[in-house]
């Protein structure tokens, strides 16, 4: 029976901007080790591997070049998007995942449609930084935190973060991912970011939804507000819609589909 890929870029509305994952529709769970091959096959930051278990519900996993990993925002947001466009699902998808459960709603008018995400917040730790971290990433930092996925390094300037030129070698030997964020000192942006993950295969992330989970709330409790706008600083770049409720966060993003087929195996 054939098997529906997708490509789609993600927290973008403009093609080969934002993130691009791959999307595999499934008839029943895959194993594992075919769905890391997949995936290195691919090449894309992320794969997900989306298979139905009720009505509007899904299995969803999540799986770089490298390794599978616990939450993914971009692939995420992919997955909702191709399940959306191609007619299988037409209202609000609930995702169960390694992470718990994530509902994707289609929110906006048709002129402005986006995704929105529940995600599971995750405030970040004031830490000290692990030896040659800082270094690594060669930034003055401001604070150092951790949430259990990302190590976030707060600097002083937008500028900072945009012009990090990260030793990749070296931070992979330290931690599985880091990422800097500042405040923006756009009008129309509140925060920007990059995230780097040599550790699991994945140098630069062109746009991280997951990390958001994060940095929602630590930047909402400095800002003092309870939404934001996002800037992911990579080439690529994405904008990202967050907002904070207690325990979840919720993130909004448009996608694009690239390409779609088969696989032919």
């Amino acid at each position: 029976m054939s098997t529906p890929l997708f490509w789609v870029d993600a927290f973008t509305d403009t093609p080969f901007r934002g993130n691009p994952a791959a999307v595999c529709l499934l008839d029943a769970p895959a194993e594992k080790g075919w769905m890391q091959t997949l995936a290195f096959e691919l090449g894309l930051a992320d794969t997900a591997f989306v298979v139905a278990t009720g009505d509007h519900e899904y299995g969803l996993r999540w799986f770089t070049p490298t390794v599978e990993i616990p939450l993914c925002g971009h692939a995420t947001l992919a997955s909702a998007h191709a399940l959306f466009e191609s007619g299988r699902a037409t209202g609000p998808i609930t995702f169960h995942t390694e992470s718990g459960p994530m509902i994707c709603t289609r929110v906006g008018d048709q002129s402005d449609q986006q995704i929105e995400m529940d995600f599971p917040a995750v405030p970040p730790t004031p830490i000290v930084a692990p030896p040659g971290l800082i270094e690594a990433l060669g930034v003055d930092p401001i604070a150092v935190l951790d949430n259990r996925q990302w190590f976030i390094v707060e600097v002083a300037t937008a500028a900072e973060v945009e012009q990090a030129a990260p030793d990749f070698l070296r931070l992979a030997t330290i931690c599985d991912g880091a990422s800097l964020t500042a405040r923006s000192d756009r009008s129309d942006v509140d925060i920007v970011s990059r995230v780097f993950g040599p550790g699991i295969g994945v140098d630069e992330d062109s746009v991280t939804g997951s990390v958001h989970c994060a940095l929602t709330p630590y930047w909402c409790e400095k800002l003092g507000k309870t939404e934001l706008v996002a800037h992911q600083a990579s080439a690529r770049g994405g904008t990202l819609h967050l907002r904070w409720s207690g325990d979840r966060v919720f993130l909004a993003g448009h996608a694009v589909t690239i390409m779609s087929g088969e696989l032919a195996i």
